[in-house]
């Protein structure tokens, strides 16, 4: 089994002992570092995180433990629930976040998921912001909110509706342009992820 921690974030494999595996006190303990460094290189007066999943068998499982760790952090949550990586990048520069954090572990097997971390630009970190979250985990050096101070998570359901209603708003858009658009035809790639439950709404429109 298999814990990577890299400036990108981490991932690793569910279940096993902690520090070898992405277990639940792994998931706490680089969600707090992310929560730490956030609050201390982006200044606002209240903090919001965008968290969304992609439809892995853990990922309810993780996603809960990082909208509860961020809450004890004093970090406001939207919580899409299942989510596109590009919709969660979107969704944080859309609502004024100043983080997200995209749980999913791409193209690996079914026992992998990860954390993949945002800055306030729906961007991944860069290298620098990568290692310093690696060197507070390493420190477990964090300060959590009082009970008065906790945070709280709102759900948000249509992101991805939204998300692909902007894209269809594009002012370049050729295919909404493109008035013998029923001659054209569609290459799709089709998965077991989400992208295959928002294909019919694109082509609909």
């Amino acid at each position: 089994m298999t814990l990577i921690k890299s400036i990108s974030g981490i991932r690793g494999t569910i279940g096993g002992k902690t520090q070898d595996n992405l277990t639940p006190l792994d998931t706490v303990l680089f969600a707090s570092a992310y929560a730490s460094w956030l609050k201390s290189n982006v200044t606002a007066d209240h903090y919001t995180v965008v968290v969304g999943r992609d439809a892995r068998i853990s990922g309810k499982m993780v996603q809960s433990l990082v909208n509860e760790t961020l809450v004890g952090m004093g970090i406001d949550v939207i919580d899409l629930g299942l989510s596109t990586t590009p919709t969660v990048e979107m969704s944080v520069v859309e609502l004024k976040a100043q983080g997200g954090i995209i749980i999913t572990a791409s193209h690996n097997p079914k026992q992998w998921n990860a954390l993949k971390l945002l800055n306030n630009k729906g961007e991944f970190l860069n290298a620098n912001s990568g290692m310093k979250i690696l060197e507070i985990a390493k420190s477990k050096d964090f300060n959590y909110a009082s009970v008065d101070e906790l945070g709280k998570i709102t759900p948000v359901s249509n992101a991805i509706e939204s998300h692909i209603e902007q894209v269809l708003a594009l002012k370049n858009n050729s295919i909404r342009k493109n008035k013998r658009r029923q001659s054209l035809k569609w290459l799709l790639m089709l998965s077991i992820q989400l992208g295959g439950l928002h294909y019919p709404s694109c082509l609909k429109n």
